[in-house]
């Protein structure tokens, strides 16, 4: 996805933006999930590219009725713990793991809480604005998601 500043784009701009965005991130799982042979590895790119897909959805049926439907208060992103931090982006193999998919999994969805981060910021105010903050929030539930199970099956401590 290309570098956008924080700014708001109209309506259609910026629901499309997002829609593409979810499509990359989509396209990003499925060539993960037709590359890996692991089971478990096959059932995070599985679950990740399902999750896509309904964002691509909501955001569609957004453009056509003008507004996101459902979730009527306003939802709030969740705390993670910035694994992507500390695990590599490692190119994927046939023979990746589910540790090697968890990883690149995570830091596929925090491109997208980067991409909601600065359209929100951008749109603070606008129509628009809580559609991105709502988008934001679902994106952080998924790594919160995602660093968890990284945590209870490759954490040290467990």
């Amino acid at each position: 996805m290309a570098e956008q500043g924080d700014v708001c784009y109209t309506f259609e701009a910026a629901i499309e933006m997002a829609t593409k965005m979810e499509e990359e991130g989509f396209r990003n799982y499925l060539t993960a999930l037709r590359t890996v042979k692991d089971k478990a590895a096959r059932q995070i790119f599985k679950e990740a590219a399902l999750d896509e897909l309904e964002h691509k959805h909501q955001l569609e049926k957004t453009l056509v009725e003008g507004e996101m439907k459902g979730g009527g208060e306003l939802q709030k992103p969740v705390p993670t713990m910035n694994l992507d931090y500390v695990l590599a982006k490692k190119e994927l193999r046939p023979d990746s793991d589910a540790r090697e998919a968890l990883a690149y999994a995570i830091h596929l969805e925090k491109g997208a809480i980067e991409f909601y981060q600065k359209m929100s910021n951008g749109c603070e105010g606008a129509p628009m604005g809580a559609l991105f903050q709502k988008m934001l929030a679902d994106e952080t539930r998924h790594l919160q998601a995602l660093e968890d199970l990284y945590e209870a099956h490759f954490m040290a401590e467990n």
